[in-house]
């Protein structure tokens, strides 16, 4: 079994930066697994910057908004798997659920973590999951958004329980909270 770091943090405070240099620093084959969806010119632009920040580290970059379990089986022998993002992960699952007309709530959410703690155990070398801290500001005004932060707060309580390092990010500087 490798090694697993949860890096979390609110939205644009350092933490995929943060991410991307305790990768680099790792020697060996690099995959990074990018489950952002491209829905929008705004979003198409943010992907182009994260690409250049990546550019030169000779990273494998995969795209995947739902099964990430079976990316990192796949490259359970490179020395680094980078995710990005956990949260958007979540949103990922809960969308395509509500698009088939399934229901997805807690116990859903358990066992796509379960799959992938799983793969994270076969894993040799280093995996590095980014995640937003969410569960820190206002309670949403609707049963979806409330859904959506509960969901992103199991998920990120269930990875950092199993996680070697687990750091939050806030204004660029990272806190080793484990």
């Amino acid at each position: 079994m490798g090694k697993l770091i949860l890096v979390t943090g609110g939205a644009r405070s350092g933490k995929s930066d943060f991410a991307l240099h305790i990768a680099e620093a790792l020697p060996g084959p690099r995959c990074f697994i990018a489950t952002c969806p491209l829905v929008d010119p705004e979003m198409e632009e943010r992907i182009a910057r994260h690409r250049e920040d990546r550019a030169g580290g000779e990273w494998q970059t995969v795209e995947e908004q739902t099964d990430i379990a079976a990316i990192l089986q796949a490259h359970r022998n490179d020395s680094v798997c980078l995710v990005d993002c956990l949260t958007l992960w979540v949103n990922n699952l809960l969308y395509h659920a509500e698009q088939s007309k399934e229901i997805f709530f807690d116990s859903e959410l358990r066992q796509q973590c379960d799959g992938l703690l799983q793969a994270l155990a076969l894993h040799q070398g280093t995996v590095i999951c980014v995640t937003n801290e969410v569960g820190m500001g206002i309670v949403p005004d609707n049963p979806s958004a409330r859904l959506y932060r509960d969901l992103v707060g199991r998920c990120n309580r269930m990875l950092a329980a199993s996680a070697d390092e687990v750091y939050l990010v806030s204004c660029g500087i990272p806190l080793r909270l484990k």
